[in-house]
């Protein structure tokens, strides 16, 4: 889980475009981001497995 203090940091618009950190939108983790879905790694994975995301199925092969 992100800190508070990080998670509202994020929202403010930065002084400079470059400094803009892709976070998760549910737990606000930094890094593992999919900018497709705007969920981390492991945020997506539960949501997967649920069902929750169309169109994403488990592979197998």
């Amino acid at each position: 889980m992100a800190r508070i203090a990080l998670m509202e940091k994020n929202k403010r618009e930065p002084k400079f475009k470059i400094r803009k950190r892709n976070r998760c939108h549910l737990c606000g983790r930094p890094r593992g981001y999919m900018r497709r879905f705007g969920l981390c790694r492991l945020c997506f994975r539960i949501l997967v497995h649920k069902g929750e995301v169309p169109g994403v199925i488990k592979a197998s092969w």
